[in-house]
């Protein structure tokens, strides 16, 4: 009686470790990227892209002691040559704020001048997760050609204070990084969302 009660058990606690770990494993720190495409509107193109950012508690408690985050987003449009290098057509950086102020207990973030504030931080990053590019000339891309579009958000751990960035490059809990996610646009085709390369 006893040993298959233990048994159980042991069942139980493994079965609660496993679905622990999966939970964790979804919900990994980091930054993913969910979706990237291209929109048209009256001003041109534009480069979009959602990201999933998850802070670790490292970044959480650095954040809430009033040390500012900086995320840049960066993009770009290459086209392709069979013939020489791929041409660089578009690049674009977006700089993003993320900071806390321990006093009135909001979040905030700044993107140049504009700012906005926020009561928690799941609001703030949900904000962070979109990410634009400025507008792209209708006359970038030309009927034909063949483009590689590339998104990327990162956090420039270059801006930290300076004694913190010793720390930063021996731990991994700074490493927030999407890497470049890249697709194929062919303006002939009508398809501006590309496909995952």
């Amino acid at each position: 009686m006893m040993g298959s009660f233990m048994l159980y058990c042991k069942k139980l606690l493994k079965a609660l470790l496993l679905s622990v770990w999966f939970a964790a494993a979804a919900y990994a720190d980091g930054i993913d990227v969910n979706k990237a495409e291209i929109r048209q509107s009256e001003d041109g193109y534009q480069l979009v892209a959602d990201f999933n950012v998850n802070l670790n508690y490292v970044v959480q408690q650095t954040l809430s002691l009033g040390v500012p985050l900086y995320f840049i987003g960066e993009f770009s449009l290459t086209r392709s040559r069979w013939y020489w290098l791929d041409e660089q057509v578009f690049q674009s950086e977006q700089s993003v704020k993320l900071s806390y102020n321990a006093l009135t207990r909001q979040y905030r973030i700044s993107r140049g001048a504009l700012f906005q504030n926020f009561a928690s931080l799941d609001e703030v990053i949900r904000i962070l997760d979109r990410q634009n590019s400025t507008y792209i000339p209708f006359d970038t891309m030309k009927d034909g050609g063949s483009y590689i579009a590339a998104v990327r958000l990162r956090l420039d751990t270059r801006q930290l204070p300076k004694l913190m960035q010793v720390n930063v490059l021996t731990s991994k809990d700074w490493d927030f990084d999407s890497g470049w996610y890249r697709w194929v646009i062919r303006p002939t085709d009508g398809d501006l969302r590309g496909k995952a390369e």
